[in-house]
């Protein structure tokens, strides 16, 4: 009658589901069928067999592992990132950028703020400023070396033609950023004078964020002594002088920077040449 009672004594350890090896090295030759344990043994071995079940924690010990790999990646996508782009990688992206300075939302979506932040980090870490995350920006993000060239050159030469090169590119770098009263970078926009201010730092010169005071601060010349990098001054307006009767200025009616014609009557030009 008792091989026929199926219920356990208060008290009675329960036997852990084991390998057949296992099983029968710990009751001595006990037979096994599938995980179930028959024979007198099942009762007098139980308590024998239960102390198996700790080998779970072994894994426990090993999870930890997993979350150290994934704090060390920064940039792990391969694929070229541009304005319009959506996605972790994206996210991973705004990540970066704010780890060196910007202050971007991680929403994984690639728009003018990311486009603008990349740009500006490209620009000062001697990259090609494009706005695309390629090879060598994502490099330089996930702690490569940056190659630091342009503007590095264009602030130590005293090379007119260079310096006035290094003002043009840093402008026509920044094209399409939004226009923001008193604004003087990429990440929060520009206005007239805090673009110009923006691209002479590129050629090493500082200049005061106001359009009066910068008309003030050079030497007036005429438009046929004017080169690429000169202002172009207007009433309340400046401008920068890329050559050709054209100019590249933060425009307040169109609400971004352009490059367009010299448009209207400029009082004059000015080099700190």
């Amino acid at each position: 009658m008792a091989q026929h009672n199926s219920h356990r004594a208060a008290g009675r350890a329960v036997t852990p589901l084991v390998s057949a090896n296992r099983a029968a090295r710990g009751l001595g030759g006990a037979a096994v069928l599938g995980t179930v344990l028959v024979g007198t043994a099942f009762a007098g071995t139980a308590a024998n067999a239960a102390p198996a079940a700790p080998a779970a924690p072994a894994a426990a010990t090993a999870s930890p592992a997993a979350p150290t790999e994934a704090s060390a990646a920064k940039l792990t996508s391969t694929q070229k990132l541009r304005s319009g782009d959506r996605g972790n990688a994206v996210e991973d992206l705004q990540g970066a950028l704010n780890d060196n300075g910007a202050n971007l939302a991680e929403d994984g979506v690639f728009g003018k703020k990311t486009n603008a932040a990349v740009r500006e980090y490209q620009s000062e870490h001697g990259l090609a400023v494009d706005g695309v995350v390629g090879p060598k920006t994502r490099a330089s993000l996930n702690g490569g070396e940056s190659i630091r060239t342009s503007g590095a050159s264009a602030s130590t030469s005293s090379s007119s033609s260079s310096s006035s090169s290094s003002i043009v590119d840093r402008a026509r770098s920044v094209i399409g950023t939004q226009y923001t009263w008193a604004g003087n970078s990429p990440s929060e926009g520009f206005d007239c004078s805090g673009l110009t201010q923006y691209a002479y730092k590129a050629a090493g010169i500082s200049l005061p964020h106001s359009s009066s005071a910068q008309g003030n601060g050079g030497r007036w010349i005429s438009q046929s002594e004017a080169q690429p990098g000169d202002l172009v001054v207007y009433s309340g307006h400046v401008a920068i002088y890329v050559g050709n009767g054209r100019i590249i200025d933060a425009s307040g009616s169109k609400q971004q920077v352009v490059e367009r014609d010299i448009w209207g009557s400029p009082k004059g030009f000015v080099t700190y040449r």
